[in-house]
């Protein structure tokens, strides 16, 4: 039986080209915290040995727990020919919209690793023509190690952003739930308002201060 890795490797190769790039991102949904957009480069010419076998574990970043995300971020950045990251805060996300934030942290990964001869691949989004010509993989974090390896990536970075801002807001318990709504969060919100890390323009019932 095929590893979770050998399974996203051979998606990738069976597209017959050289190199594979893959974008995803981290945080979409999250109230609180920046959206983090990953681009990852695999070269299948160079990609073997111990650059391959340390990716047989490589999994969507929502199906593995911490520790083993984070030795696959380490495996990622040993075997990844090019890894673009880009951060994009709250308050960018408040003024030009999170799909558009979104959209534009995509295209600029994947124009920071891919080439012209590259076969891009995006979760699941249509990035429109301004975009490196693309594919749109519907679960691709499930289906493409690229799409993987980039999920990974913006996971484990985003992670430690909000462990940081933790520290500087620890009010609100950013290290446990990263910035997504939970009881504890909303609960937190509603005591001491939304801080600077918080989307003001979600609609959403934790800014009210009225019980659920």
């Amino acid at each position: 039986m095929l590893s979770s890795g050998q399974r996203l490797l051979r998606f990738d190769r069976r597209l017959g080209v050289r190199r594979v790039a893959g974008a995803d991102e981290a945080g979409r949904g999250s109230l609180a915290g920046p959206l983090v957009v990953a681009g990852v480069l695999l070269d299948y010419d160079v990609l073997r040995g111990v650059r391959v076998r340390c990716l047989a574990r490589l999994n969507d970043s929502k199906q593995v727990e911490p520790e083993e995300r984070a030795e696959l971020y380490h495996a990622v950045l040993g075997s990844a020919s090019a890894i673009s990251v880009r951060v994009i805060s709250s308050e960018a996300i408040d003024r030009q919209g999170l799909h558009r934030s979104n959209l534009w942290g995509l295209r600029a990964v994947l124009a920071d690793v891919a080439d012209r001869d590259s076969a891009c691949l995006v979760d699941g989004f249509r990035l429109g023509p301004l975009a490196p010509a693309h594919r749109a993989v519907v679960d691709g974090d499930t289906k493409s190690a690229a799409i993987a390896a980039a999920s990974i990536v913006a996971k484990v970075t985003r992670d430690r952003l909000m462990r940081r801002l933790d520290a500087v807001y620890p009010r609100y318990g950013f290290a446990s739930h990263v910035g997504y709504i939970t009881p504890r969060h909303t609960a937190a919100v509603r005591e001491y308002g939304p801080c600077g890390q918080h989307r003001r323009s979600f609609n959403a019932r934790a800014y009210s201060r009225e019980a659920a």
